[in-house]
């Protein structure tokens, strides 16, 4: 076996923020008697998801010289990633979150962040050794919608990419954040063909492509030469892929979810985990579904617990989760099939 140390970095760039998430679902933020403090922010959520799973990540992103910041700075180290890359500024504020859960464990979001820390990063403050030392850099949209962050955005993408690395790219759309949904489509799109992995939600595959047919045709309208896997990700039913030579769908597993928010980073992290050390992942059908089935076991675990961070699974956790899937289903399957024999007697 080898170890963490031997197996490839994966350098994960972008905001990390205070979640307060509501003690009570289905209600509106003034109507929740209270909140749960949660670390969270899609980047930092698939740095810690990397490391919760065996692997190795660095997170790259500012942070208030606040409690918070050091709060996060310390969430970090804790799991195992690579702080590194963390920055302070002694002016600006830890950005904060506050989210409104729905019955159904699906989210809004309200942000406080004007500015926070991390739409200040600078280009001269990036850990230039680090990025370069990346097998796979992945990256969000939020670090694109403001300077100086956005010029520190593309430095580091174009460091990582003249280093060699794998360009990860989950737009992870935060509406409310964007000027207008015109700018957020304009941001996204700008870096859209540098990216060779993007993942995107079946929510924004609607609102890139301005269509509400979630089908192909209308995820490979999003497809370019350079990229080398696209995948759709569909809540409850699972997820698509799309490479040059094939495509399909991954079905997920069924939870009972309390809070959505990370799964989608869960799902990244796994994935990302899995293709870092072996990329002809990308390239063989039956190993890329066998990776998105544990992707898929991982976002569905980060569903069945508040917060994102302390629902990111283990490794173990994860197998064990899918081993117990398959064992009901095999049970499941044998009453039916004896069922069938006693009533056909």
């Amino acid at each position: 076996m080898s170890s963490t140390r031997e197996k490839g970095l994966i350098v994960s760039f972008g905001e990390m923020l205070i979640d307060f998430v509501p003690t009570e679902s289905g209600v509106s933020l003034a109507e929740s008697p209270g909140f749960l403090k949660a670390p969270g922010g899609a980047p930092a959520n698939v740095a810690i998801a990397v490391t919760r799973l065996g692997g190795r990540s660095a997170f790259v992103g500012k942070l208030g010289g606040d409690e918070f910041g050091h709060m996060l700075a310390g969430i970090l180290r804790e799991n195992g990633v690579d702080d590194t890359g963390v920055s302070f500024d002694k002016g600006a504020r830890t950005a904060l979150a506050f989210v409104t859960l729905r019955s159904d464990g699906e989210r809004e979001f309200m942000f406080y962040r004007n500015p926070s820390a991390d739409m200040l990063l600078r280009p001269d403050e990036l850990n230039l050794e680090l990025i370069r030392s990346a097998k796979v850099f992945h990256y969000g949209s939020i670090s694109l919608i403001t300077e100086p962050c956005r010029s520190a955005h593309l430095k580091a993408m174009e460091v990582a990419k003249e280093a060699g690395a794998l360009l990860s790219y989950d737009p992870n759309l935060r509406e409310p954040l964007w000027p207008s949904p015109e700018e957020a489509r304009k941001q996204i799109m700008s870096v859209w063909d540098k990216a060779e992995i993007i993942k995107v939600s079946d929510v924004e595959l609607e609102f890139l492509t301005e269509n509400k047919t979630i089908d192909d045709e209308s995820a490979m309208s999003l497809w370019h030469p350079n990229l080398k896997l696209l995948l759709v990700t569909l809540g409850e039913d699972g997820c698509r892929y799309y490479t040059k030579k094939f495509h399909g769908a991954v079905q997920t597993f069924n939870v009972n979810a309390v809070d959505t928010t990370g799964a989608g980073d869960s799902f990244v992290g796994a994935f990302l985990s899995k293709i870092v050390d072996d990329q002809s992942v990308l390239e063989e059908e039956k190993k890329l579904r066998k990776v998105l089935r544990f992707a898929n076991a991982c976002g569905a675990i980060t569903t069945t617990k508040k917060g994102a961070i302390p629902a990111l699974p283990s490794d173990s956790e994860a197998l064990s989760f899918i081993k117990d899937n398959q064992r009901r289903k095999e049970n499941s399957f044998r009453v039916g099939y004896v069922s069938c024999l006693h009533s056909s007697l």
